[in-house]
């Protein structure tokens, strides 16, 4: 499914994550309504459980912490792996997370990174929105290398759907961090220019 970002936080260093989801959970699926390829397949399962590590790190850190920012963009990531949920069903394609309770994955990358993420947003409240922040950065990255790997207009509009969460979600989390704290955030993945370009959005 191409290459995807390593994962380097301002404090540490994580381990990277290579691109491709692991072996599939056996699963009942619908019968597909068309075919994709081997790559769009991994691609959706990989970011199945992307999304589900946001989903899973948001809601420890809102244990954590009690900032509500973690609650509310957990709601909106829970949406997002569930709108992955709907194309594997349409194209008949296993669910890598199918009975994975939150903070376990099928994917060993994403789970030795969620129990990193987990660990360095625990540290305080900086690097808990910073976690968040560089989660999004990276889920940016991942979704601009999948849709350039697909011509399919239901994923597509799904890849782009989430792709403008992203970038709302990384401008709030990087708002709250200034408000709250006064640090100013230093993009970890992105461009600056383009980490400048999502910051400065209205959209």
């Amino acid at each position: 499914a191409g290459a995807f970002a390593l994962l380097t936080l301002v404090s540490g260093t994580l381990p990277a994550y290579a691109a491709g989801a692991g072996p599939a959970a056996p699963a009942q699926v619908a019968t597909p309504a068309a075919t994709i390829s081997p790559t769009e397949s991994a691609a959706l399962q990989f970011m199945r459980e992307e999304e589900k590590l946001a989903h899973d790190v948001y809601v420890a850190l809102y244990a954590k912490w009690n900032l509500q920012i973690f609650n509310n963009i957990a709601a909106s990531e829970q949406k997002h792996t569930d709108s992955i949920l709907t194309l594997l069903n349409r194209y008949g394609v296993s669910d890598p997370a199918a009975g994975m309770p939150a903070g376990v994955f099928t994917n060993p990358d994403l789970q030795a990174l969620y129990t990193t993420l987990v660990a360095q947003g625990s540290v305080s409240v900086v690097e808990a929105l910073k976690v968040g922040a560089a989660i999004e950065e990276i889920d940016i990255l991942d979704l601009k290398t999948h849709i350039a790997e697909t011509t399919k207009p239901d994923i597509l509009r799904v890849y782009n759907n989430l792709l403008s969460g992203s970038q709302s979600h990384l401008r709030s989390f990087t708002t709250t961090l200034t408000t709250l704290t006064g640090t100013a955030y230093v993009p970890q993945y992105l461009d600056p220019a383009e980490f400048v370009a999502i910051a400065s959005s209205q959209t």
